[in-house]
């Protein structure tokens, strides 16, 4: 039986899989939409574990600013803003190809720190 954590864990490698295939056939509201929820499902996925909130976006901004603190590593945070970045551009479709596949970038080196972190 999967717990919810593993649920989160496989949807957010899913979604990255998906955001790259989307980029690569230009579809960059699709790239970016599942670039976010592969922040967001590793986000869920450490703050299932550890019993955190994560039901709304400022569950999850809380939770990555607590692991920002106890691993001490900013970038954490800054990755998360970034993926929030791609998630704003699912509503206005503004962003241009290289901001998208920087963006994801960024949120795949944040799911791989986010997975060491994960108990």
């Amino acid at each position: 039986m999967t717990t919810r954590s593993e649920f989160h864990t496989e949807t957010a490698h899913v979604f990255l899989a998906k955001a790259r295939t989307y980029l690569a056939e230009g579809d960059l509201l699709q790239a970016a939409e599942k670039g976010w929820g592969a922040a967001a499902h590793s986000v869920k996925a450490i703050a299932e574990q550890r019993g955190w909130r994560h039901g709304r976006h400022g569950d999850l901004f809380r939770a990555i600013n607590r692991l920002t603190t106890e691993a001490d590593d900013r970038s954490l945070h800054k990755q998360f803003l970034v993926a929030n970045g791609l998630h704003n551009n699912f509503y206005d479709g503004e962003l241009p190809r290289e901001s998208v596949a920087a963006g994801l970038e960024e949120v795949e080196q944040l799911v791989r720190h986010l997975q060491r972190l994960s108990t």
